[in-house]
């Protein structure tokens, strides 16, 4: 009985503005959450989006920045460099290529080879001059 709350003993202009101040409260804060996930949302989407542009712009500045290159060469009267690439490349190429068909081709030499030496053939000396025995 003698534990009153103290909000009751307060007029009741002072327990509005009390329970307005609290919904104002209530409000800003879930206007802030909402806010803030709004926010969150969005840097979603552009990280999102940016990421995607990065993604096909990064190729074509590479390919302007090599032409732009290659122009002010050109321009200059610079010649262009051996693709070493292309060349160490094709060199391999070759070397593959000339090892198989060495390869096949002493293939091809033993068995026929072989198969000569299988028949046996034996060889005489023919003189034109002598007359056959």
């Amino acid at each position: 009985m003698f534990a009153t709350s103290l909000l009751d003993r307060r007029s009741k202009p002072e327990r509005i503005a009390d329970q307005a101040r609290e919904q104002m409260l209530t409000a800003i804060n879930s206007a802030g959450d909402t806010a803030r996930d709004t926010v969150r949302s969005a840097k979603r989407v552009a990280t999102h989006l940016t990421d995607g542009a990065g993604n096909r712009v990064g190729p074509v500045a590479n390919e302007a920045w090599y032409r732009a290159t290659s122009a002010v060469d050109a321009l200059a009267g610079r010649r262009p460099g051996l693709p070493w690439a292309w060349v160490a490349g094709a060199a391999l190429a070759g070397a593959v290529v000339g090892w198989a068909v060495g390869t096949v081709t002493q293939a091809v030499l033993r068995r026929v080879e072989a198969s000569r030496d299988a028949e046996q053939l034996e060889f005489i000396d023919v003189d034109p001059l002598r007359p056959p025995v």
